[in-house]
């Protein structure tokens, strides 16, 4: 009985000591990715497919296609491949993010940068690049 306690103790201070050591591991080593750098032209776009509620389905689906796996499946940027990313995903549904423009969307979602990856070449469509920013106005 002593001895089954015993491995119980030190199991359970060998599980205690590896979460608090890949607590400090994970996310602590993203950091903040820098001010993006939006051209006048995207500030100023307008969205053609803006309040199509069909677009909108389109884009969720094309959303869980291409940036579930990284921004998560409600934007938090939870998705399984976030933590292995150099820098720190951020939240769509805040209201920073949220205030921008549609234009501004856009350009972040397709032309991207660093390792935000260019999708222009895997969503060629304008109908369905616009259809994915509508579906990220409702992640809110």
């Amino acid at each position: 009985m002593k001895k089954t306690l015993r491995n119980l103790f030190c199991s359970a201070g060998a599980i205690m000591i590896a979460v608090v050591l890949f607590a400090f591991v994970a996310p602590q080593d993203q950091k903040a990715g820098a001010p993006w750098v939006i051209p006048a032209k995207y500030k100023s776009m307008n969205n053609p497919q803006k309040g199509k509620a069909d677009a909108e389905n389109v884009g969720k689906l094309l959303y869980a296609k291409h940036c579930k796996s990284c921004h998560g499946g409600l934007g938090v940027g939870d998705g399984p491949k976030a933590t292995s990313m150099k820098t720190k995903i951020n939240s769509l549904k805040t209201a920073e993010f949220q205030g921008q423009s549609d234009g501004v969307i856009y350009f972040q979602s397709f032309i991207g940068r660093d390792e935000m990856p260019n999708f222009e070449k895997k969503i060629p469509d304008e109908q369905d690049r616009w259809a994915v920013v509508n579906y990220i106005r409702t992640l809110k």
